[in-house]
């Protein structure tokens, strides 16, 4: 009699070790199988506000890997385009290949402290002669687009949206 008690009080522990194992691993598909959004890239700058923070998945052609710091992709279709910002060097033989990136979207916001910034930082570079004066005129023409724009647009700042690069994988 105690033998079988034993079987079954065994029986039973394997039975509810099992279940558990299950529930562990249908809870680890459910975190594979969630959903990255897709944002085309046509609508990426009107829609990117709605994901700032969160993953997303783009795909367009590389134009180009950055030829100075190599960390920085740029990703186009006829529609739209987008920068995609990497911690590491991209390989330079992504360029002209059809890509789907995935990456947390972030936002630069270009506000009036931010141009007053700008401003002074263009100021100082020029005195200093770390720049010419038709770089300093450029800036200074940028800085009051900026400013225009954001009068235009009856807005206190101007959104620019990008990706911090997580993944890749090629397009067949």
């Amino acid at each position: 009699m105690k033998k079988i008690i034993f079987v079954l009080v065994m029986a039973l522990a394997v039975i509810s070790c099992k279940t558990d194992d299950k529930k562990v691993q249908d809870t680890d598909k459910n975190a594979e199988t969630a959903e990255i959004p897709f944002l085309a890239l046509g609508e990426f700058d009107a829609k990117a506000g709605e994901f700032v923070n969160k993953q997303v998945k783009v795909q367009g052609i590389v134009d180009h890997v950055c030829k100075h710091s190599g960390k920085k992709v740029f990703l186009v279709t006829d529609k739209g385009d987008v920068h995609i910002n990497g911690e590491e060097r991209f390989d330079e033989a992504l360029t002209g290949n059809e890509i789907v990136f995935t990456g947390i979207v972030v936002e630069e916001r270009i506000d009036e402290a931010y141009c007053l910034k700008m401003e002074e930082d263009n100021i100082k570079s020029h005195s200093k002669g770390a720049s010419n004066k038709d770089q300093y005129e450029a800036k200074t023409k940028m800085i009051q687009a900026y400013r225009d724009q954001m009068k235009a647009e009856n807005k206190d700042h101007i959104s620019n949206y990008s990706i911090n690069y997580v993944s890749h994988l090629a397009v067949k």
